[in-house]
C-alpha cells in the first residue's frame, strides 16, 4: 500500500496544522482534520479549507473534519499542531485512539516531546521542528505568509522509515523538508528566536521594525535560551535567517550583519506581525509564554544560567494578557533598561 493511501490525522487544524493538511490533501493524501473549534470544523466539512497564500490561493474540497470528541480511531500518524498548553489534554484524548503502530509528531512551539512521550510513550513520539508562517483568519480560512524550515527526526536522533515517510508527506507543502539527527538543536534554537518574537509583541509594531529598533535588547533576549541550551550540551542550529552563532559571539559587526539578514527576510513575509501579537491584539487570548519564555527562566534557574531579560519579557507579556499593561515602545525601553542593569 502506497503512503498516499495511509491516512494522517492533523490534531489542531489552525494556522500550522491547517496549512500543512490542506497542502497534503491537494497532493492527494488522505487526511483527517481535528479541531476544538466547532465552527472551524463545520466550515471544513461544508466548504473545505481556503488557504490564502503568498504564492497563490486555493480551496480544498470538503474535508473529513471532527471535534476531538467525534474523531474515530484507530489513528496512525498524528500530527499534533495545537497550542503548547493543550498538549497533555490532547495526548490523553489521542492515546486510546492510536493504532498499534500509531505515533504522534509535534509541530508546535516549545519543547513538547517529553510531555507527549509521558502520555503516549517514547516509542510513539517523533520529534519535529517547524517554522513556516501562517495565521488562522476565520473558520475555514487560513493565511499562509511564507515558507520556512521543517525538520523531522526520532527523539534519539535516528532516521527511521516513519521519519522518511513524514518528510515525504510534508514535502508536498515544503520541498525543503528534511530528516535530521539533531531536531533538539532546531527546537532550542527556535526557543531563542521565539523569545525574541515575544519581545517584538511588547509593541504594536511589525517584527522587523521592533528588531531593527531594539537590536541589542532583543538579541540579548534571544541569547538567553541559547545560553541555557549550551549548558545542556545542545548545539543550536541556524534556520530561515536566524543564526545562533553570531547572536552568541558578542561581536557587534557579526550580530548586526545577522540581524540585517533576519529583518530583510521578515520584510518579505506577508505575515508582518507574530502569532503572539495576534493572540494578544486580535484573538484576546493567552499566549504560550509559559511554555516558551518562562520555561527558559525555570530551566536557567535550575542550571544556574541567568535569564533576566526572559523574566522581564515574560512578566510584561502576562501583564498585557491580564489587561494591566498595553503594547507600547515603552515596554521595549523597559526591556532595554533591564539589559543595561544586568
Amino acid at each position: 500500500m502506497g503512503w498516499f493511501a495511509v491516512p494522517v490525522t492533523i490534531w489542531g487544524s489552525g494556522a500550522i496544522g491547517g496549512t500543512l493538511g490542506a497542502h497534503m490533501v491537494r497532493a492527494g493524501q488522505d487526511v483527517i482534520f481535528v479541531d476544538r473549534d466547532a465552527d472551524h470544523v463545520a466550515a471544513m466539512r461544508a466548504r473545505g479549507l481556503r488557504i490564502e497564500g503568498f504564492a497563490g490561493t486555493f480551496t480544498t474540497p470538503p474535508l473529513a473534519a471532527y471535534t476531538p470528541e467525534e474523531v474515530p480511531g484507530p489513528l496512525g500518524a498524528v500530527v499534533l499542531a495545537c497550542k503548547a498548553m493543550a498538549t497533555e489534554p490532547a495526548c490523553r484524548q489521542i492515546a486510546p485512539l492510536l493504532a498499534p503502530d500509531g505515533y504522534v509528531v509535534s509541530l508546535q512551539n516549545g519543547l513538547n516531546e517529553p510531555v507527549i512521550a509521558a502520555v503516549v510513550g517514547a516509542e510513539r513520539t517523533v520529534a519535529a521542528f517547524v517554522n513556516f508562517s501562517s495565521d488562522y483568519l476565520e473558520p475555514g480560512v487560513i493565511a499562509y505568509g511564507g515558507t520556512g524550515t521543517l525538520a523531522v527526526g526520532e527523539m534519539d536522533g535516528r532516521i527511521t522509515p516513519r521519519v522518511e515517510d513524514l518528510v515525504a508527506r510534508f514535502r508536498t507543502q515544503l520541498p525543503e523538508a528534511l530528516a535530521s539527527d539533531n531536531v533538539i538543536g532546531y527546537l532550542w534554537s527556535k526557543m531563542g528566536y521565539g523569545c525574541m518574537l515575544f519581545g517584538t509583541a511588547l509593541a504594536d509594531a511589525s517584527m522587523a521594525d521592533a528588531v531593527d529598533r531594539y537590536r541589542v535588547a532583543l538579541a540579548g533576549l534571544g541569547r538567553e535560551p541559547l545560553a541555557v541550551a549550551a549548558r545542556l550540551g545542545v548545539r543550536p542550529l541556524p534556520f530561515d535567517g536566524w543564526d545562533p552563532e553570531p547572536i552568541m559571539s558578542g561581536d557587534p559587526a557579526r550580530l548586526n550583519a545577522s540581524l540585517d539578514e533576519l529583518t530583510a527576510r521578515m520584510r518579505t513575509n506577508l505575515k508582518v506581525k507574530s502569532g503572539i501579537w495576534r493572540d494578544l491584539a486580535v484573538r484576546h487570548r493567552r499566549t504560550e509564554v509559559d511554555y516558551q519564555v518562562m520555561v527558559v527562566v525555570a530551566e536557567g534557574r535550575r542550571l544556574g544560567v541567568p535569564t533576566p531579560l526572559c523574566a522581564a519579557c515574560g512578566r510584561m507579556i502576562k501583564e498585557i494578557e491580564d489587561g494591566r499593561r498595553q503594547m507600547s515602545w515603552g515596554n521595549l525601553d523597559e526591556l532595554a533598561a533591564a539589559m543595561a542593569e544586568g
